[in-house]
């Protein structure tokens, strides 16, 4: 495998973190990051030398979690799934600005747990020098935790992170960032297994119609707000009738395309904002 050098020394970093770790469990959602730092793991400790550690929760997409067991059987890498609920925790269903900081320790203490059960001493998670600059409360629960996150660790960028997939050519290397369910519905209102159903039944519904990054931003029960690909809200806005028609299905009554399309972690704006000031 060629890599620039930038990149070579890069990686280089990141194999230096993980070799003296002999084994180690990761927290895998199928996403790019997580996915990169498997295989990486898997290069550098060979396949009997990491675990991925797939949560299955009402906030993650099931969408989501079948790609990620499909891709963990493809990269030969053992999967063990976490089923987890973290809306079991009052401080996580009110959904305040700290939301993430309560999942990520209840996913984060269930790793933990498995890697103990494996006898293995090193639990990390796909964080990256981009994660830095959002509102990223779950960074804290890590660590505390003693959680580490080896992309960052040895300075990778997002970029980074998909030309090092390219090069393994990783079937997940474009795919569009996700994120859990919960962090569509507007801090203040709380987080329901019903919501987050709202959610991802209407986001299934614009992906089937060929969508392939799209948000909808819970902003009251019966309120949505969608974001897509700048490039694909003319196309949105052609099917508007169909779109409003079937939201309206699940329960929303109000439906409004954001005309500066998707934004990552849009939600999360005012709170960095206001740190701002």
């Amino acid at each position: 495998m060629e890599l620039a050098p930038p990149l070579a020394a890069k990686y280089a970093h990141l194999t230096a973190i993980l070799k003296p770790m002999k084994r180690v469990a990761v927290a895998f959602s199928g996403g790019v990051d997580s996915t990169t730092l498997v295989m990486a793991a898997r290069q550098t400790l060979g396949p009997s030398g990491v675990v991925a550690l797939l949560s299955i929760a009402p906030s993650v997409p099931r969408r989501e979690v079948d790609q990620a067991q499909t891709l963990a059987e493809s990269l030969h890498v053992r999967l063990v799934p976490l089923h987890t609920n973290e809306l079991n925790q009052a401080a996580y269903a009110a959904n305040d600005e700290n939301r993430c900081y309560f999942c990520k320790n209840t996913l984060f203490h269930d790793c933990l747990r498995e890697a103990q059960a494996e006898g293995i001493a090193h639990v990390l998670y796909g964080a990256i020098l981009d994660d830095l600059g959002d509102h990223r409360p779950g960074m804290r629960a890590a660590r505390e935790l003693g959680i580490r996150g080896p992309l960052a660790e040895a300075q990778f960028t997002k970029e980074d992170v998909r030309q090092l997939a390219r090069a393994w050519d990783l079937p997940v290397s474009d795919k569009p960032a996700s994120a859990c369910l919960a962090s569509r519905i507007a801090h203040g209102i709380g987080v329901t297994a019903k919501n987050l159903s709202q959610v991802e039944r209407a986001e299934d519904f614009l992906h089937d119609l060929g969508f392939r990054l799209v948000r909808v931003r819970h902003h009251a029960d019966d309120t949505a707000r969608i974001e897509v690909d700048p490039v694909d809200i003319p196309r949105v806005a052609a099917r508007a009738a169909e779109i409003t028609a079937f939201l309206e299905g699940v329960g929303y009554r109000y439906v409004s395309l954001d005309l500066r399309g998707y934004r990552s972690g849009s939600l999360n704006s005012p709170l960095v904002m206001e740190r701002s000031l």
